[in-house]
């Protein structure tokens, strides 16, 4: 064999060698985005004197149904559901149509529930139509739906609901409505194709989602108006609903105050570091920040807790509390009190000097249990705040606020940090830890200083609440000017330099 022919042949297993060295998989293509498109429907859309039974829909791909109970909605609703199910490239529905009312519109929307088998795309928003009378019906109601504590939109998924004005005020704890819509994001909602008869209407923050009001135990809320709603009357104003939490009795309201949201052991607001004495039976902790005396976190704004997991026995004179000042032990003047609502939480109130080291003593047999067992003693050194560690914020009011039926309320996170009645046009806040703040105007109506929320069967409508500007970041050290009618524009002007300071 010549030497030409063996170069050759070793050109060719290198070039086959390299090729397959770079063998891959191929990609497959684009990812298929398109949607299942309807082919054929039997019955076809949007028949008059028609009382349907049965819906095939057909469709040019595979496709699967999921989540129908929840996605597919008919409209009036009826007391047992459509049943729909996919089959390959199929959609059948079927409706009881003894169910079915004379001259009514039924409307069937399939939401996001029937997609493509392998991508997952959604035939959306396909509304199905059909009439049991000689017309269809075309009629409008329109509306907003707020949180009446905030005034402003709830943003938690609000179904408003019609019932039929001939039926009692119990319908809404009782069974589904006829007609249902959803608040947007904005809290606007619209009824299409509703019939002209007169209705009741409700929003619900329904937690379970069983389309029936369950009342403030099972963790929901109400609006309703104090007239029936007429779909189509342009002499009426849009429908405006007000969202509200009924008060619960007296008993769950402890048991809910005992457990609310974002508290530390034992329902201290949880800012600073609790310090603890446990042992078996009665046991404390101390809402003090114990690591060092040399950090300033205990806020003079408030009391210093003392959470027992029990109700004690309490000897006041046995709880001490002190700082040093100039080589001097200085006690000053406290008051000790239990907390009205939550009985094992117990204020000591004082003066509080600011950027001062203090040592709170519980002293042995300060409390007992029922039984005469005594807790551990304590001994609990923390520093204070100084005025360098607050914020401060002037707001300004509108004169036509300047009375006392309205109430300025000021929050953070949870807490309410000011609420009195308006008296002047400034109100400057002092001493505001970091934190954001929202305001708000109640329209104090009863006179009590505080917002009232409604009840449905007393048909008696929350108090309104005018909201304020977007909420107010407040930094350490730092003056904010707002006004409450403007979009705000936080000033953040910083403290002037001390004398001396460079």
């Amino acid at each position: 064999m010549s030497a030409r022919v063996i170069r050759l042949l070793l050109f060719t297993i290198i070039c086959i060698s390299a090729g397959c060295a770079n063998i891959t998989t191929p990609t497959g293509g684009k990812r298929d985005k398109i949607p299942p498109k309807l082919v054929s429907i039997d019955p076809a859309d949007s028949l008059l004197n028609t009382r349907v039974s049965r819906i095939e829909m057909h469709f040019n791909e595979y496709i699967t149904v999921s989540d129908a109970a929840k996605e597919v909605q008919i409209s009036p609703i009826l007391s047992i559901a459509p049943t729909v199910t996919g089959l390959n490239k199929h959609v059948i529905v079927k409706i009881k149509d003894t169910l079915l009312e004379d001259n009514t519109t039924y409307r069937i929307s399939f939401g996001s529930a029937i997609k493509d088998l392998h991508e997952g795309n959604a035939f959306k928003n396909y509304t199905y139509t059909f009439t049991t009378g000689a017309y269809f019906d075309s009629l409008e109601l329109h509306g907003t739906v707020i949180n009446a504590a905030t005034g402003l939109p709830d943003t938690g998924g609000i179904s408003v609901v019609l019932y039929s004005a001939t039926e009692k005020d119990s319908a809404v704890v009782r069974h589904k409505p006829k007609y249902i819509t959803n608040a947007n994001a904005s809290g606007a909602f619209t009824f299409k194709g509703l019939p002209k008869r007169s209705f009741t209407i409700y929003a619900i923050k329904d937690a379970n989602g069983n389309l029936i009001y369950d009342g403030p135990e099972a963790g929901e809320m109400i609006a309703f108006t104090a007239h029936n709603v007429l779909p189509g009357d342009t002499s009426v104003p849009p429908v405006n609903l007000r969202l509200f939490a009924e008060v619960p009795d007296t008993a769950t309201k402890k048991k809910m105050d005992s457990t609310d949201n974002k508290r530390g052991p034992g329902g201290l607001s949880g800012r600073s570091k609790p310090s603890f004495r446990q042992q078996a039976g009665l046991s404390y902790s101390v809402g003090v920040d114990t690591s060092s005396s040399e950090r300033r976190t205990f806020d003079v704004t408030k009391p210093l807790d003392i959470v027992f997991n029990n109700v004690p026995v309490l000897l006041k004179e046995k709880i001490t509390l002190s700082y040093d000042s100039l080589g001097y032990t200085v006690t000053p003047d406290i008051s000790i009190a239990f907390d009205s609502i939550r009985p094992s939480v117990l204020h000591i109130k004082s003066r509080w000097s600011e950027d001062q080291v203090y040592t709170l003593k519980l002293h042995k047999g300060f409390a007992k249990d029922t039984a005469g067992v005594e807790v551990m003693p304590g001994r609990f050194v923390f520093r204070t705040k100084n005025d360098d560690d607050y914020g401060k914020i002037k707001v300004h009011l509108p004169g036509k606020y300047n009375a006392p039926k309205y109430v300025l309320l000021v929050t953070a996170d949870k807490d309410t940090i000011y609420q009195k009645p308006v008296l002047d046009t400034i109100i400057n806040l002092v001493k505001l830890r970091p934190d954001k703040y929202t305001f708000r105007i109640i329209v104090d109506k009863n006179g009590n200083g505080k917002w009232d929320s409604g009840d449905l069967f007393a048909k008696l409508q929350p108090e309104e609440v005018i909201p304020g500007p977007d909420p107010v970041t407040v930094k350490m050290g730092w003056d904010n000017t707002i006004d409450f009618e403007q979009k705000p524009k936080p000033r953040f002007d910083s403290k002037p330099d001390k004398p001396g300071a460079k």
